[in-house]
């Protein structure tokens, strides 16, 4: 009885071993639901790996958009995909930081599933230490899903920094979680009208 005591003590002492090891130590994977391929990040030690801290929400929405339009709202932090008259999908985003911020009427000229990233020579001057050029893939800042701005140098992405999402932190790009680009991504159509506001 004592040896089955002791025994029962040392798998309890192992297991809280385990379940104390540190979360920079674990893994999660998300996957990509256009090729099942499961994308690892590294645990932050949030409840899931790129989880929206703003949760998308269909919500009442301005009249005066057509379905299929795309209205951010960079002083909110908000996009929004209209789906039918006076009602949009909301998202959070980030936006440009100070002195980055734009306004203006594009449409989505281009999309682009694992992006690769060629830097423009205006971030390149601010930033020579970033890459010339950089593959798709996890590492790569505009994440899993990009839609191009007319022949402007701004896009909707996804984003392999999370937490910036809500802040004003980009170069003028609108970042987005890689889940809610994804779903945004599939439902938005080449030509699409977008449309940001102060």
């Amino acid at each position: 009885m004592r040896l089955t005591l002791l025994a029962l003590a040392g798998i309890a002492a192992g297991l809280a071993a385990v379940s104390a090891s540190p979360a920079s130590a674990q893994s999660r994977y998300w996957n990509d639901p256009s090729n099942r391929e499961e994308m690892q990040y590294l645990d932050d030690g949030a409840a899931t790996a790129q989880q929206a801290p703003i949760p998308r929400q269909l919500v009442q929405f301005d009249g005066r958009y057509a379905p299929g339009t795309i209205v951010i709202s960079t002083s909110e932090r908000r996009l929004y995909f209209v789906t039918a008259p006076g009602e949009a999908i909301e998202y959070g985003v980030g936006v440009g930081r100070p002195g980055f911020e734009w306004s203006g009427i594009q449409k989505v000229s281009a999309k682009r599933e694992w992006p690769s990233w060629t830097p423009p020579a205006e971030m390149i001057k601010r930033r020579p230490d970033l890459p010339r050029y950089m593959s798709g893939g996890i590492d790569n800042p505009l994440g899993a899903r990009a839609m191009y701005l007319g022949s402007s140098i701004y896009r909707i992405h996804g984003s392999n920094e999370p937490d910036t999402i809500g802040q004003a932190v980009s170069s003028g790009c609108i970042r987005m979680t890689n889940e809610d680009v994804v779903d945004l991504y599939d439902r938005v159509k080449v030509g699409a009208r977008v449309v940001v506001l102060d």
